[in-house]
């Protein structure tokens, strides 16, 4: 099991356990409302993990008001509000970073990431993402050089304490676009080889040539290694990232993802490709 730990994982799963203790007592959030003379949007917010760092002081009149007596049980929730109320590393790059989703990448126990476009963030050398925040218009050099900092931050984990299964498949199409900045597809290409030889991570490309069912967009599923924590999928948007938790849309992408390592290069295969993409 990993012994990396997230807040926002803590979070979801008080969440959960709120509305599993309110609908055991038989109560709608309407009557929990008269209850305790909170706003229906309070309540709203902590129940569905809107509010980041809820307050322990809530949660025990929430508990007060389903009938909790059990103080095994008590303490339990109370120790999930603690727990949720700590700020992880990237909150210090909020300004550049999708938060909740780091926050659920940095437990996961196994990640599955396909990328259309570019290289998957958790596989970008610094030269390249430092390009590539350019080229998205962003002309301030300090915020340039915080994005390249979050990345090399989120990176960590591949060489600490690296989840049980990461597995990347992206585009060729991705390095195709650096042929213009040869030092940068050296230098990212140096990284992939570097970070494939981990025994945990797993690299494929689909060459350009080569129709796929990737073309609606990238896509990120995250597992965790407590059965009560379900699987996540990530899809990036403008904002923080839109996210599935349904067991059957997690199903469908990951069957996506089956067929896209079908369609790549083998891990083998890919690594001599890209061999040959700098002689």
């Amino acid at each position: 099991m990993s012994e990396r730990y997230s807040p926002t994982v803590r979070r979801r799963r008080l969440s959960d356990e709120l509305r599993r203790l309110r609908h055991e007592a038989n109560m709608t959030l309407d009557d929990v409302v008269r209850a305790t003379e909170w706003s229906r949007g309070k309540l709203g917010n902590i129940e569905s993990g809107h509010r980041q760092r809820p307050q322990v002081a809530e949660i025990r009149t929430l508990l007060d008001t389903y009938g909790v007596e059990d103080p095994a049980v008590r303490e339990a929730v109370l120790d999930l509000c603690r727990q949720s109320r700590e700020r992880g590393w990237w909150e210090r790059y909020r300004d550049v970073l999708a938060p909740t989703f780091v926050g659920f990448e940095a437990e996961a126990s196994g990640i599955w990431n396909w990328e259309l476009a570019v290289i998957p963030g958790l596989l970008q050398a610094p030269a390249y993402a430092r390009l590539i925040t350019q080229a998205a218009m962003v002309r301030d050099p300090k915020i340039v050089d915080r994005v390249v900092d979050a990345r090399i931050e989120r990176q960590r984990i591949i060489f600490g304490s690296p989840p049980e299964d990461m597995w990347f498949v992206f585009d060729e199409s991705a390095l195709n676009r650096l042929r213009h900045h040869p030092d940068v597809l050296r230098a990212q290409i140096a990284h992939l080889v570097e970070v494939a030889d981990h025994p945990h991570v797993t690299i494929q490309m689909v060459p350009a040539d080569r129709l796929h069912s990737g073309t609606g967009g990238p896509f990120v599923i995250m597992g965790f290694p407590s059965t009560v924590d379900p699987d996540v999928v990530y899809l990036e948007t403008d904002t923080d990232g839109l996210y599935l938790e349904d067991p059957a849309e997690v199903a469908r992408y990951r069957r996506l993802f089956d067929h896209l390592r079908l369609t790549a290069l083998l891990p083998e295969e890919t690594l001599t490709r890209l061999q040959e993409m700098t002689t």
